[in-house]
């Protein structure tokens, strides 16, 4: 079949032909009239664009780095386009790796510094191959299966997500050169994808999700015809392996905004394809506040530079749904006990299917979950028990998100603080107060029977 029929047949696809193709046009920025300074790019940076243009290749700085500047920011880390092959830059730097295998890049390593070298891409769908190659460049949903060709620099740009990382800074001049008015894009604090929207999320559906992240994390808006298909199109996330979906859910709730992200996450409808379980069980009237109060202490955590961890993110994001199937079990007539256990097995086992969770993770998580039970049995040596398990910690600080969120009676937490806080003779102290004290009560909720209108 001729290329050019190959072509007239694709725009009858979903996304395709709808509107006119957006017209991009470069524009290069003098250093007047933008704020990025050399002073702000790190100096292994600054060492690999240096050395690469000596060599005779271009190298510009890209991406996130360059706009996170523009936007006053202090970037973590900088990424470089070359025209230079990943073999070429791999020989001028001998504290450099190759990474991957479909499309090779190049880490090039400072010491605790990693600095991304990414040869210019090509769009796939104009590489020059053979027409039976070119019919399987994407899948029978749109979904881009081959992105794997070399190009130039305008090539590079057009091919990446949003406009506002399209932008790259030219150290030889100090010049920002913006192929898709990605800088337009920024004083606008829009979102704003490159191409038509509905083309490239069936290219890759995780963009819908990268639109989120970004959106929350830049606190834009997201331009009204990038925005426009994501509800439409959220189903096709379930066409994602379910181990890349997993580090993209860390990547949206590990960076700060995981309260504004789980709130556009609900807005737009891409909850469900991640946490389906947990959507149901939400859709169903169980309470999401759990949820809120775990990532409002996860914000709170990130920007005091603490840690986070990705089994405690997990635990709470599937709280509602084990609430749901523990119930469910419990009213069937198993024991308190057994009904847990049977719950945490098929809640975890139904989840795997849609973001895969590493062992390393799923265990403690299971962990905090039955510990929930522990926490309240306190008489005799069982407190000193609890509290030398290696998940204690965590399994506490769960404790506290459940009183937060109403979800048990207060001062079950402000026990297990003071216990922690007091010496020994105050920790005897404490338990022989105790007496015959009971679980904490659970709060009486009243759930909706109505469903929440699905979102406009």
């Amino acid at each position: 079949m001729p290329r050019r029929l190959v072509e007239k047949l694709r725009s009858f696809m979903p996304g395709n032909g709808k509107k006119k193709a957006r017209h991009y046009q470069r524009q290069e920025i003098p250093r007047d009239q933008h704020n990025v300074s050399r002073s702000m790019i790190s100096e292994p940076a600054k060492k690999v664009l240096h050395r690469l243009n000596k060599a005779g290749y271009e190298a510009y700085l890209v991406g996130g780095g360059v706009r996170d500047i523009l936007l006053g920011g202090k970037p973590k880390d900088f990424d470089i386009a070359t025209n230079a092959t990943p073999e070429e830059v791999h020989d001028l730097f001998r504290n450099s790796r190759l990474i991957g295998r479909r499309f090779r890049i190049v880490h090039v390593v400072f010491g605790r510094e990693v600095i991304e070298v990414t040869t210019f891409r090509g769009n796939a769908r104009d590489a020059e191959d053979d027409v039976a190659d070119d019919e399987h460049r994407t899948s029978e949903h749109g979904l881009l299966l081959r992105d794997n060709v070399y190009g130039n620099q305008e090539e590079d740009a057009l091919r990446r997500d949003f406009t506002i990382n399209a932008l790259y800074y030219c150290i030889r001049d100090f010049s920002i050169i913006d192929f898709a008015n990605g800088v337009e894009d920024l004083k606008n604090h829009q979102i704003r994808l490159i191409g038509d929207p509905e083309t490239r999320y069936r290219e890759d559906p995780v963009r819908m999700l990268r639109a989120i992240r970004f959106a929350a994390k830049l606190g834009f808006e997201i331009e009204p015809e990038t925005e426009a298909p994501i509800r439409e199109l959220a189903p096709l996330l379930s066409h994602i392996p379910p181990a890349r979906l997993f580090d993209e859910v860390l990547k949206l709730f590990s960076a700060g905004h995981g309260e504004a992200t789980y709130n556009l996450l609900q807005q737009y409808n891409l909850l469900e394809p991640l946490f389906p379980e947990t959507a149901r069980a939400i859709e169903a009237g169980e309470p999401d506040e759990l949820i809120l109060q775990a990532l409002r202490n996860t914000d709170a955590r990130i920007a005091q530079g603490k840690s986070v961890t990705p089994y405690f993110l997990f635990a709470a994001m599937l709280w509602p749904a084990l609430q749901v199937e523990w119930r469910r079990r419990q009213d069937n007539g198993d024991p308190v006990q057994p009904a847990l256990h049977g719950a945490i097995g098929k809640v975890i086992g139904r989840q795997v299917q849609a973001t895969s969770i590493p062992k390393r993770f799923s265990g403690p998580m299971k962990e905090i979950w039955e510990m929930q039970m522990r926490l309240p049995r306190r008489q005799g040596k069982r407190a000193f028990a609890t509290l030398t398990h290696p998940r204690f910690r965590a399994a506490y600080d769960f404790l506290l998100v459940r009183e937060s969120a109403g979800e048990i009676e207060p001062g079950l937490g402000q026990w297990w603080t003071e216990f922690q806080r007091v010496d020994e003779r105050g920790q005897e102290r404490m338990l022989s107060q105790l007496g015959s004290a009971t679980a904490p009560r659970k709060r009486r909720r009243k759930r909706s029977s109505v469903k929440r209108p699905p979102q406009s």
